[in-house]
């Protein structure tokens, strides 16, 4: 059982699924460091997540022993990467329930998967082949929202500029949520593809699509969820979702940096061009012309982060073996204990929604007239890590009327004992600047 209380309001469930946070934090060695002379308080999971040791430990060891390219070697070390390599791809496509392994591409990031798509039907667009549902030209139109992380606006704002194509979008609510209201006039027989996040990396919003997913095969287009940060949080399941693609990253989920994912459908990714040319994604090259290997590797040109997807895949066996139903519960009763606390914190204003329910352990807030970068500091010297600025999602702080704001962000290793020291750290701020 966790030793974590659980907050005035939230079901009292005794069956609902649980982890001991103690022994998860022991998993974390950044977790025992000191930071200014104060106890680390970790709170900017939304921007980068912490490794556990069974990370670090299969990271260390796969450069240590079995370091080698993949895909090209018939000696030991290049079968023992390739088999790390794929293994690792296999409990990736298990994890979010994807029908064929052969749906995972492995990226770099979130941002290089949606560009990925993005230049997809760039490329589409210039072929007279292209597969008739990638092509866009003037009178089509590219729908994404108002609460979109940037690497989600910018790839189809160049796109729509190198088409011709229509960029538009939802927009937000005073409440944080997506406006639907003008769902059918926004999603029309001319859109080619939706594009939106599942969770606001700024309002902490999780977006229900079930509405959007059912107007979208309506008219035929094609969606798109960013899942950087729900894929870490709560389960995921491609299939039961309904969607055409999802990316998501690794060093969100307990996993290093450099790895990404792109899921497809795999009947898309067939009928989609490559972005990137190179070694290993080609089928035959001659000095006229080349063909191209099927999906995956026609993405995956060139060296691939061999390590970084071995060790992501060790940490899809570390959250799985946890068990992501008991993630999602323990952040929710995270988010409901911190949006009560937050709540005592006088001139203290929530940006998002400020119930527990359809958000995630995400909350941004601004603190009477103190600028976020001096909450920042003054929380920095007594050892409370937060995130401060626009979040790479400046429409959301131009829809709120703010230039930025101050972002605290949950994971499985999070405390409310942590959630506490926000708070009085949070008075400390107040006591300075007031």
């Amino acid at each position: 059982m966790t030793s974590m209380a659980i907050p005035a309001g939230m079901p009292q469930y005794d069956d609902v699924p649980r982890f001991d946070v103690a022994k998860v934090r022991a998993d974390f060695p950044i977790l025992d460091r000191e930071v200014n002379g104060h106890p680390l308080v970790y709170l900017d999971s939304a921007n980068t997540s912490h490794k556990p040791r069974q990370v670090l430990d299969v990271l260390a060891e796969h450069y240590a022993l079995h370091n080698a390219n993949v895909s090209r070697s018939v000696h030991t070390l290049g079968t023992e990467a390739t088999e790390a390599y794929e293994g690792a791809r296999a409990k990736i496509a298990a994890f979010i329930n994807a029908p064929s392994v052969d749906e995972v591409v492995f990226t770099k990031n979130s941002t290089e998967a949606i560009n990925l798509v993005a230049y997809a039907f760039s490329n589409a667009s210039l072929r007279a082949d292209g597969d008739p549902r990638f092509r866009l030209g003037p009178g089509d139109e590219i729908v994404i929202s108002e609460m979109e992380h940037h690497s989600n606006i910018v790839p189809w704002q160049l796109l729509a500029e190198r088409t011709g194509a229509t960029l538009r979008w939802f927009p937000v609510t005073d409440q944080g949520r997506l406006d639907e209201s003008g769902l059918d006039d926004l999603v029309t027989e001319r859109t080619k593809i939706v594009s939106l996040v599942h969770m606001s990396n700024i309002l902490g919003t999780v977006n229900a699509t079930s509405r959007i997913t059912a107007r979208v095969r309506e008219v035929g287009a094609l969606l798109l969820l960013d899942c950087s940060q729900s894929v870490p949080h709560l389960p995921m399941d491609v299939v039961g979702y309904d969607v055409d693609f999802i990316v998501f990253t690794g060093h969100k989920m307990c996993g290093p940096t450099g790895i990404g994912v792109l899921w497809g459908r795999g009947e898309l990714l067939a009928a989609m061009p490559p972005v990137m040319g190179g070694g290993s994604m080609i089928e035959t090259v001659t000095m006229a012309g080349s063909t191209f290997a099927a999906p995956p590797a026609r993405f995956e040109a060139g060296t691939p982060p061999i390590a970084e997807a071995v060790a992501l895949g060790a940490a899809v066996d570390y959250l799985t073996a946890i068990g992501m139903p008991a993630v999602q519960w323990h952040e929710k009763e995270l988010t409901a204990y911190a949006l009560d606390a937050l709540a005592t914190v006088p001139d203290l204003r929530i940006f998002g929604p400020t119930v527990p329910v359809g958000r995630g352990g995400t909350i941004s807030f601004a603190l009477g007239d103190v600028h976020p970068h001096d909450v920042g500091q003054v929380l920095d010297s007594l050892g409370v890590q937060v995130r401060v600025g626009h979040h790479c999602a400046k429409p959301v702080c131009t829809r709120f009327g703010v230039p930025a704001t101050t972002r605290a962000s949950f994971y499985l290793y999070t405390t409310t004992a942590e959630i506490d020291a926000l708070v009085a750290g949070l008075e400390r701020v107040r006591k300075v600047f007031q």
